[in-house]
């Protein structure tokens, strides 16, 4: 079966607003595709200042997803003083829970934490956030503040890289013979049915 592979950062707005592009192809085409998700480390801890600067870039940015895709956007975030732009821990939490429970789980995990950032405007880049959407608290800490865990991280943010998804969202596409195409940036369902 034909694989799809989502390129995604949980805290990636342009993520946000493809997130029901997947959902569709995830409700609609699983007699065509195998899905699952990649994680790409948009941003590391301390990499984007949080200035009157770094704010408008991603008030623009917020703006033009939610104009193309309809996706709601909470902006308070952005009145914040202070806030540490580090996407590690919602990946480390994505590559957890599809780890622990499996690739569906892993999706319905990233619209819950995606849903709680952009549209509540909860901190996700804190553990105490994203544990608030897990049922199973112990394993899932067990599992987290593991070295695996850390090994896994990593290692998707390499395939990310080695397959050619260094924008997110990414869809790679592998069909049956082993074929690899990587498509970068945004698209609707029929542009991803179409690759």
């Amino acid at each position: 079966m034909t694989q799809l592979i989502f390129v995604i950062d949980p805290m990636c707005s342009w993520c946000w607003g493809f997130h029901p592009v997947m959902e569709e192809l995830r409700d609609k085409h699983t007699d065509k595709f195998q899905f699952s998700l990649v994680v790409g480390g948009l941003r590391t801890k301390g990499q984007m200042s949080w200035n009157d600067e770094s704010k408008q870039y991603l008030a623009q940015n917020w703006n033009a997803v939610q104009n193309k895709t309809k996706q709601p956007f909470n902006f308070s975030l952005l009145n914040r003083k202070y806030f540490d732009y580090d996407t590690y821990p919602a990946c480390k939490a994505i590559v957890t829970v599809r780890e622990l429970w499996g690739d569906d789980a892993s999706f319905e995990y990233l619209a819950k934490i995606q849903e709680a950032f952009y549209a509540k405007g909860e901190d996700i880049s804190s553990l105490e956030v994203l544990l608030n959407y897990i049922a199973k608290r112990e394993e899932f800490l067990k599992f987290y503040q593991s070295e695996r865990a850390e090994i896994l991280m990593q290692h998707d943010f390499s395939k990310a890289r080695s397959m050619g998804a260094n924008s997110f969202p990414s869809v790679v596409k592998i069909d049956n013979d082993g074929h690899m195409m990587c498509h970068k940036g945004y698209q609707s369902v029929e542009e991803v049915l179409t690759l």
